[in-house]
């Protein structure tokens, strides 16, 4: 059981850690690229449809995290739990808050403000999972403990 639960942890933690370098150098910054008539209904778009992708990614990653934990009281696996624990935080009272900010804004012009906000607060996220992904590269790597 807990050789599946590293599996699924290791797989989620790579896939997020993929897709938040892709959105911190490609997509956030595209943002500023956006016509700022349609940048609303751009920003609920990408909204939308990266939860699509990102809320089943993270609710296994926690999932996971927690049976690990459950199941094998490691120091390592605190860690992970941890780091994890940050990276939740960070996207509920930073990115989540500045993506609302940016749906309501109505006034036809760029926040270029919040969309910078946005892109520099991303950043511990973006080093947390990274954080993250060498340390189960790490583990996968070590023959005894997998």
């Amino acid at each position: 059981m807990i050789h599946e639960l590293i599996v699924i942890q290791s797989f989620s933690c790579f896939f997020m850690t993929g897709l938040i370098w892709l959105i911190q150098i490609v997509h956030y910054p595209s943002f500023l690229f956006v016509e700022p008539a349609r940048f609303i209904e751009f920003e609920t778009f990408h909204s939308k449809k990266i939860s699509l992708i990102v809320i089943p990614i993270m609710l296994t990653e926690l999932a996971t995290a927690l049976l690990l934990i459950l199941h094998k009281q490691e120091f390592v696996f605190i860690i992970n739990l941890i780091l994890l624990a940050c990276i939740w935080l960070s996207t509920f009272f930073l990115s989540v808050p500045l993506h609302n900010k940016l749906m309501s804004s109505s006034n036809g012009t760029l926040d270029v403000g919040s969309i910078q906000k946005l892109i520099l607060t991303n950043w511990p996220r973006t080093i947390l999972w990274t954080i993250r992904s060498f340390l189960w590269l790490g583990l996968l790597l070590l023959p005894t403990f997998v």
